[in-house]
């Protein structure tokens, strides 16, 4: 079993940072891929990264964050962080993470994700 609770959302301004934080319950997380989707009003969830556990470690990012967006996982802190740069208001939405041992082609298929952290609300406006 593992719990996961999503923290560091808020508001920023275009082209600001923030960094969001997963922070997981359980002895056996670094087996388990983490995986971030997000959600913006009216739109369905969208896988936004993910990094590979048991050792793996490889990461993954969909198109529209790649390059703007870094997933750092800590497994001795049980933490995975979501650092996001150069924002837009695009990029609204509430952000979620995720645990599970999804097969790599359906690391971006959030119905491969066992766990859920509730979410945190990113919204980006001037």
């Amino acid at each position: 079993q593992v719990q996961l609770v999503e923290s560091g959302g808020g508001l920023v301004q275009p082209g600001g940072s923030l960094r969001l934080s997963c922070a997981a319950s359980g002895r056996t997380f670094s087996r388990y891929t983490v995986g971030w989707f997000r959600q913006a009003p009216g739109k369905e969830r969208e896988f936004v990264g993910a990094v590979r556990g048991s050792g793996g470690n490889t990461y993954h990012y969909a198109d529209s964050v790649k390059g703007r967006f870094t997933i750092v996982r800590d497994n001795a802190k049980n933490t995975v962080t979501l650092q996001m740069n150069t924002l837009n208001p695009e990029d609204t939405a509430l952000y979620y993470c995720a645990a599970g041992q999804p097969i790599l082609s359906a690391l971006r298929t959030e119905r491969a994700y066992t766990y859920w952290g509730q979410g945190t609300q990113v919204t980006v406006s001037s």
